[in-house]
């Protein structure tokens, strides 16, 4: 079945990596059924929502490869939105409640201290019109509960199996603030309704939301969507991410030199039955991909893991793949270094340190040479060969190093590695030689 699904982010803040993780397996579950993917910005709060947010939002997207097939904005809806709330109000479950936030905090303090659940009492209900008068007359203005049916609401979840909530533990939802402005909730089901969406997957924090949204589902079109709610992704220390503090956020990836490929792959398959791997492209995540190879446990993030699986796919990219963003590096080697060096960077980026060591110098924390080799080096020195250079030179040289000096394995090489690059480790020399070149050698050996 083709699915129409969404990701409906509030763009108060750049998204992190926990906010991909449903955008992403919203969008290959469009692809994978031949669906549609909606981009719809909950921007109902006009003080916190910017525009350079949702700007950011779109660029990050299309950075990780999501195409939205629309984009709708819920700020341009709201005349909808006061229609069906109007309808509500006309059934009966929409009804206005006049306590201030310390007075209903106070209420659930007084439950708690009883040994009850903290859940809204409905004293709203009760209040007469003289009451209610003296509220307005006071200058309080309502929020807007919807009245939700006291009964078990069940669901056959995508990720998570069988599913109830008893909605008598659950407190009648706020819809509308006191100002007039919408909740989440009641513009959210009023779109998925109107743009047709049949399965909504999102993060397992919105379980509970699920038991009201499905009581407004059968009042206002008699019918529900299809859910499935994802694990969420944590950080090292167990912590959720959070947009106000910028936890691991794709802009900051995207700065730091990640493969979009490598930050969609852990996104999606960290925390599911299928081992984080290097994949051609987009299709084939798509194609591994499937909801019942979700787990149903949190989702650890590990930066060294996501950087392990970034150097696994450079390792394997193209030359064509990078030749644009090498020069945009100030990167000029071409192919031949691109080749002797991917295997030793982590992120494209680093590219830089090896271009500058082979072009420019040695670092400025470059391993010294040790004097005890100061006649080795006059030796290896003396046995350079005259270029031209090619892939054969380093053997050949060392070769001839070798008969001389008697020298082999680590106490050959490594101190011709330290004095060519600075380094006790990188590229290997039988390819990176050639980039250095004769007289870069000379004066390194010198």
């Amino acid at each position: 079945m083709a699915e129409i699904v969404r990701f409906a982010p509030s763009p108060t803040g750049n998204i992190h990596i926990g906010n991909a993780r449903p955008a992403l397996i919203n969008w290959l579950v469009a692809m994978k059924t031949g669906g549609q993917f909606i981009l719809r910005y909950d921007d109902t709060d006009q003080e916190r929502s910017r525009k350079e947010y949702a700007d950011n939002i779109a660029e990050d997207l299309a950075w990780l490869g999501v195409k939205p097939d629309r984009v709708e904005r819920q700020s341009e809806r709201m005349g909808v939105y006061d229609t069906v709330a109007k309808k509500l109000r006309d059934l009966g479950r929409l009804y206005a409640c006049y306590e201030t936030p310390d007075e209903l905090d106070r209420k659930r303090k007084r439950q708690r201290a009883r040994g009850l659940p903290p859940v809204y009492d409905r004293s709203a209900l009760k209040l007469t019109e003289e009451q209610i008068a003296a509220y307005e007359a006071e200058g309080r203005k309502p929020h807007w509960r919807f009245l939700l049916d006291q009964k078990t609401i069940s669901w056959e979840d995508g990720i998570r199996g069988s599913q109830s909530i008893e909605c008598d533990s659950v407190s009648d939802p706020v819809l509308i603030r006191a100002d007039g402005t919408y909740l989440y909730t009641l513009p959210s089901v009023i779109d998925d309704i109107d743009m047709g969406v049949s399965m909504i997957i999102r993060g397992d924090d919105h379980v509970t939301n699920t038991a009201v949204q499905i009581q407004l589902f059968e009042i206002l079109s008699g019918k529900s969507p299809k859910f499935a709610h994802h694990n969420l992704i944590i950080n090292a220390s167990g912590e959720g991410l959070s947009k106000r503090l910028g936890s691991l956020s794709i802009r900051q990836m995207r700065e730091e030199g990640y493969e979009p490929l490598s930050v969609a792959i852990f996104a999606v398959l960290n925390g599911t039955s299928e081992s984080v791997q290097p994949l051609a492209d987009m299709e084939a995540l798509a194609d591994l991909f499937a909801l019942d190879k979700v787990s149903r446990s949190s989702s650890k993030f590990d930066m060294a893991d996501l950087n392990h699986l970034n150097a696994r796919i450079l390792h394997e990219t193209d030359y064509s793949v990078v030749s644009d963003r090498l020069s945009a590096l100030g990167v000029e080697g071409g192919e031949a270094f691109w080749q002797a060096v991917r295997g030793n960077i982590e992120r494209l980026p680093d590219v830089k340190d090896w271009w500058s060591i082979a072009h420019d110098g040695l670092p400025d924390d470059a391993v010294e040479k040790s004097d005890e080799d100061a006649e080795f080096y006059a030796k290896a020195l003396e046995l350079l060969p005259s270029e031209p250079w090619d892939a054969t030179t380093w053997k050949s040289w060392t070769s001839a190093l070798k008969a001389e000096t008697g020298r082999k394995g680590k106490s050959l090489f490594m101190p011709l590695r330290v004095a060519l690059t600075g380094r006790s480790h990188g590229p290997e020399l039988a390819s990176f030689l050639p980039i250095i070149g004769y007289q870069r050698s000379v004066d390194r050996l010198s």
